[in-house]
């Protein structure tokens, strides 16, 4: 139960060109004191993602998700909808589950505040967070929202957390180095792990 209450679980694009926000993510996580999660942990052929996927979101209380790729892609060109899948998972557990599945939270990002209206009209009413595809509104939100489940006053503020996102980017190339690694090689442990020993020596 104690994994239970300090894991979040990450839904969002894993693609190169979100590869810094979601180091953003990760970085903001560990550094509020939480434990990052994400489909990437699991690196076993003989389980279908989608049981990975609905492992994982048992076994955290926390859960963010970024909606923001919804937009049409490929041919013929259609919509990506992983992401509001993943969230639909959560939030049907928190609402189906048992008692603890019923205490999980939430924080949902899009690109622009009001835009999932036209995609998601259902979630209408709910908080979203907008990030506008910069690593640093990403680390302000997150770190916001996991000072508030928290409740923790040794946590820095997200604006301070942002500029420590980009004393850890400034040296990740180095690290990944000492590891005989490129930064687009990295594991999703790689991340953690290096994330985690950064914190721990500079911060």
């Amino acid at each position: 139960m104690v994994a239970f209450t300090r894991d979040v679980f990450i839904n969002c694009p894993f693609d190169a060109a979100y590869q810094v926000m979601f180091r953003a993510i990760v970085f903001a996580i560990t550094r509020s004191g939480f434990r990052a999660r994400c489909s990437r942990e699991v690196d076993d052929t003989s389980l279908t993602r989608w049981s990975a996927i609905s492992d994982i979101i048992d076994q955290c209380r926390y859960g963010i998700h970024d909606i923001s790729r919804t937009e049409l892609d490929g041919d013929p060109p259609l919509p990506r909808f992983n992401m509001p899948l993943e969230l639909g998972m959560f939030l049907g557990a928190k609402s189906f589950g048992d008692e603890a599945q019923k205490r999980k939270r939430c924080l949902v990002m899009d690109f622009d505040e009001y835009r999932y209206r036209r995609s998601i009209s259902d979630l209408s009413g709910q908080d979203i967070r907008a990030h506008r595809n910069d690593p640093g509104a990403c680390i302000e939100a997150v770190a916001g929202w996991l000072r508030v489940q928290s409740r923790s006053k040794t946590v820095p503020g997200g604006r301070a957390m942002a500029a420590e996102f980009q004393g850890f980017e400034a040296v990740l190339p180095a690290l990944c180095l000492d590891l005989r690694l490129e930064v687009d090689e990295m594991t999703f442990g790689d991340l953690t792990t290096l994330a985690s020993e950064y914190i721990a020596a500079t911060l």
